[in-house]
């Protein structure tokens, strides 16, 4: 069980709830801490819980029959995800890794449910966060084909910035080249290079650990 005040502070989705659905989920939510590089869970895993990250950065990611490792998405902290798994009652079909110290919520399954039967906003976030995740994993088949590393580091940043996933978290993020290039499935040097060119086309600043977005619209359209 969490408080009603961190729920605000981990679930951008909890501020349009009602106060009896705030405290039902609340009630529902349990913390759990990883080192970097910990599994939270293997691909093929019962993982019976709607998954938020309170802190850190994670890796969602599997590999292919062919060996291919693949990176399907990063998350930072106030991303939430599974509720597919839930709603299908299926097992995860992807290996889930914290690339950094990370804290991840926890909402059971009860919780989730009454949630999805009772909440009209709570149902709102759902379909506007398929329609988004929709639309990034149409994208990342697009720029597994198509694009080169610097735009598949533009696309990922991009990502970790998306106001309907992300909402009120700034343009800032601590992010160290060796996560970045794990998420675009890049290596560090090659991340470090495609940030200076995005820095030099003025669509980001590269800061001591970490970087600013200064044109979000530029880094999501990148090398289109």
């Amino acid at each position: 069980m969490i408080s009603a005040d961190h729920l605000q502070k981990i679930a951008s989705w909890s501020h349009d709830l009602k106060n009896d659905e705030i405290e039902r989920a609340r009630k529902g939510i349990v913390e759990k801490s990883y080192p970097a590089g910990a599994y939270i869970c293997h691909r093929g895993d019962r993982l019976d819980s709607w998954t938020g990250v309170s802190s850190g950065l994670i890796k969602l990611g599997t590999v292919s029959k062919t060996g291919k490792a693949v990176t399907l998405a990063g998350l930072r902290e106030g991303g939430w995800f599974g509720e597919g798994t839930l709603l299908k009652n299926e097992p995860r079909q992807y290996d889930l890794v914290a690339l950094r110290d990370t804290t991840m919520a926890f909402m059971n399954n009860a919780t989730f449910f009454w949630l999805f039967e009772h909440s009209a906003a709570f149902n709102r976030y759902l379909v506007r966060q398929f329609n988004e995740r929709l639309g990034q994993f149409i994208a990342l088949v697009e720029y597994d084909r198509m694009l080169d590393a610097t735009a598949r580091v533009a696309r990922n940043i991009a990502w970790l910035f998306n106001p309907v996933l992300y909402r009120n978290l700034g343009r800032h993020l601590q992010i160290s080249q060796e996560e970045l290039g794990a998420l675009s499935g890049v290596s560090r040097q090659a991340a470090n290079q495609s940030l200076k060119v995005l820095e030099q086309a003025r669509l980001l600043r590269v800061e001591h650990g970490g970087i600013t977005v200064v044109d979000l619209e530029g880094l999501s359209r990148y090398g289109e």
